[in-house]
């Protein structure tokens, strides 16, 4: 057997003994590889001893009496205390380290992701990322209803394909029919979540977009760059500590910031609070700010 073909049977039985749940055609969809080829190495697995379990939808999974899988399940998976012990070590991590939201995706692939979710929110926020959860695992569409948008002011419900969270579930990634877009959208800001039985219909269409160092999302990025003073520098780290990254410093009192920011409104704001201590290197930057102070001058 060749290395991709090992590696796509190791991913089978790692999907296949995971929280998650899976059907023949997107165990197949995943591994990018046909129906035909799930349906031989799961044969595989039957000839090696493991039991192939068929479970409602079409889901297969190997059965926990299976010969080996004791061995298996403690080398890729945590016992349910180890996995509670090592989430709140996680939940332990500034909000803006950058490891933290892989290590949740990796963690919520083996353990449950419900009660993960109930580790970090509460109330009726708690109850709408549980079902958010539940469609990103079923891969069903839902319905946002009275989501109070931050932009227009509107509330109203929401048809959409969730398909990833931000760290601490604040935000969850959505494809929505309606704009053809992908958007992030503020948990908190949820009426409540409707989980409809239509599975997605846009699978290949959804994408995560980036996050800058301001905390502003989007999918397309420019390039910024900034000279700093001290007091500049001290309030910028202390605020968006995902900084520290594009920061080098010039001299005992001045800092370059060199970064990709997928809008000018986040490092616009920074930029307006402590103009006196920056100086702008970037001229397409330079305008924007100027037309903003235009602008606040123009209301006072």
């Amino acid at each position: 057997m060749d290395q991709p073909k090992i590696e796509r049977v190791l991913r089978l039985m790692k999907m296949m003994t995971a929280n998650n749940n899976y059907t023949i055609d997107e165990m197949a969809e995943r591994l990018g590889t046909s129906y035909r080829s799930i349906y031989r190495y799961i044969e595989t697995f039957r000839n090696a001893g493991f039991v192939v379990q068929r479970k409602a939808g079409g889901v297969y999974k190997l059965g926990r009496e299976s010969r080996y899988f004791k061995e298996i399940s403690q080398l890729i998976h945590f016992t349910d205390e180890e996995a509670h012990i090592v989430n709140q070590l996680i939940e332990g991590l500034d909000n803006t380290n950058l490891l933290k939201q892989n290590l949740r995706r990796k963690l919520t692939s083996v353990y449950n992701c419900t009660a993960l979710a109930e580790c970090v929110v509460e109330g009726r926020n708690a109850i709408n990322v549980n079902h958010l959860v539940e469609a990103i695992t079923e891969r069903k569409q839902v319905i946002l209803r009275n989501y109070a948008s931050s932009h227009t002011g509107v509330v109203r419900d929401r048809l959409v394909e969730p398909f990833g969270f931000t760290t601490n579930y604040v935000q969850v990634w959505c494809y929505e029919p309606e704009s053809g877009l992908n958007k992030l959208f503020n948990t908190a800001r949820i009426g409540s979540v409707e989980v409809l039985a239509e599975r997605w219909q846009f699978g290949e269409l959804h994408h995560e977009g980036y996050i800058d160092i301001f905390r502003i999302s989007g999918f397309e990025q420019s390039r910024v760059q900034l000279e700093l003073g001290v007091m500049a520098h001290n309030l910028l780290v202390e605020e968006y500590p995902l900084a520290v990254r594009d920061l080098t410093q010039i001299d005992e009192a001045h800092w370059l910031l060199d970064t990709m920011v997928c809008d000018y409104v986040g490092v616009g704001r920074f930029v307006l609070g402590l103009a006196e201590d920056i100086r702008i290197l970037t001229p397409e930057f330079e305008e924007y700010v100027r037309g903003a102070a235009e602008r606040i001058r123009a209301k006072f």
